[in-house]
């Protein structure tokens, strides 16, 4: 099994000091549950990994966008990389300093650049020329100005799953370094935007630092260009991306990561800004769920359980694996299941070709779900979504209701006649 927040004492599993057959019996399941020394312990051990270097950590709100979740890292000094409107609105929910949010993300509209210029954000990430034009009309409109910086696209296989890959030419997001040259030229002569930093994000849940290194070699070429156009910089956002070990996943740790980097920037002192998500939230989160049948054929046998691909995509969409684990009491003869959902498609499973001792009502453990489990849900097949839990030692906080029916009709009406 990988490094869990589970632990096994006295024959009973807990999270933190909380065992678990008491959040199912006071919760229910299915239930997200996350640890918070888990999460904070993640952000300090990247954050001093660069102590040396002026920093800042921009967790990536898609991770997991729980508002509590927010407020811890907020609470830490984080500042926040958000995609949209809505996860400026979640950052301000959760009392973050939007001085710290950089806004990513190719289809930014008036309406969300026009919040963010409000709140005055610490910097947009352009990903087009349009979106630069943009901006400047918007700022000029409200008498702002608007702090930029170009998302570089550097062509460098991150060697992850394609999905997730987001640095590559015939990916949509950034531009390539000779149109992000052009881009700073233009940039530089508008009246109301301020240029302040290069901005590069190659993908996600990337398991090697070479594709890293590789694209921050390519983007420190291209300030040194720029430096001789007269354009200074004074951050680096070196995106987010680190891989967390799911499975037997060889990855990194953040002190191997800071080396390698540190060794690029030699005496520059530009700041460096980070956008990790799933390296900071991946480990910490569980999502229990019960076995509701055992059913067993010729050729395969299924666990079918009270969890499904609309509570936690990332196996039907990504083929992704996350440890399965029964934290209940079992006496049965181990055997091969795949762990299915009730949700009406093939493609909902949520692990596959598992060895487990199981019985009906017995709870199983997802391990690993603190990054896009909860913020993929859906309410596929009329699914009420799961309640989420925060664990502080032996402090158990409900910091999202389970949903009822009521919540999936509300915004919906029968027509008039």
């Amino acid at each position: 099994m990988t490094e869990s927040i589970i632990h096994l004492k006295e024959n009973n599993y807990y999270i933190e000091d909380v065992p678990l057959d008491k959040l199912c019996q006071s919760f229910g399941t299915p239930s997200y549950i996350y640890s918070k020394k888990s999460i904070v312990d993640s952000f300090n051990k990247l954050d001093k990994a660069f102590n040396n270097y002026e920093r800042l950590i921009c967790f990536a709100v898609k991770a997991n966008p729980n508002i509590a979740i927010l407020n811890v890292l907020a609470n830490l000094g984080a500042g926040f990389d958000i995609v949209s409107g809505g996860e400026l609105k979640r950052v301000i929910a959760a009392k973050g300093d939007t001085k710290k949010v950089v806004f990513s993300g190719i289809g930014k509209s008036i309406d969300e650049i026009s919040l963010a210029l409000k709140h005055e954000i610490l910097a947009f990430n352009v990903e087009s020329e349009a979106e630069l034009y943009r901006i400047q009309d918007i700022a000029k409109s409200m008498g702002k100005t608007a702090n930029i910086s170009i998302r570089v696209n550097p062509d460098v296989d991150a060697k992850t799953h394609p999905y997730i890959s987001t640095g590559l030419k015939d990916n949509k997001f950034g531009v390539d370094e000779k149109k992000a040259i052009d881009l700073y030229k233009v940039a530089k002569e508008m009246d109301s935007i301020i240029i302040k930093g290069v901005d590069c994000h190659i993908g996600s849940q990337i398991t090697e630092i070479g594709p890293f290194t590789d694209a921050i070699s390519k983007l420190l070429k291209m300030i040194d260009t720029l430096t001789l156009m007269g354009i200074d910089i004074d951050h680096l956002d070196i995106g987010g991306g680190i891989g967390i070990n799911y499975d037997d996943e060889k990855i990194f740790n953040f002190d191997e990561y800071a080396s390698a980097i540190s060794r690029l920037f030699a005496k520059r002192k530009f700041k460096i800004i980070f956008e990790p998500g799933r390296a900071i939230v991946g480990k910490a989160g569980i999502l229990l769920s019960k076995i509701e049948y055992i059913k067993k054929g010729q050729s395969k046998n299924f666990a079918v359980i009270d969890a499904a691909m609309n509570d936690l995509m990332r196996p039907s969409l990504y083929n992704a694996h996350h440890e399965i684990v029964n934290t209940s009491n079992c006496n049965e003869k181990k055997d091969t299941y795949d762990i299915v959902g009730p949700v009406c498609e093939t493609g909902d499973f949520l692990g596959k070709n598992r060895k487990l001792s199981i019985s009906p009502n017995n709870i199983l453990a997802i391990l690993d779900v603190g990054a896009y489990g909860m913020s993929m849900s859906s309410n596929y097949n009329s699914r009420t979504r799961p309640t989420e839990l925060l664990i502080d030692g032996n402090k158990v906080f409900e910091i999202k209701k389970r949903e009822v029916f009521d919540d999936l009709i509300r915004y919906e009406s029968l027509p008039s006649v």
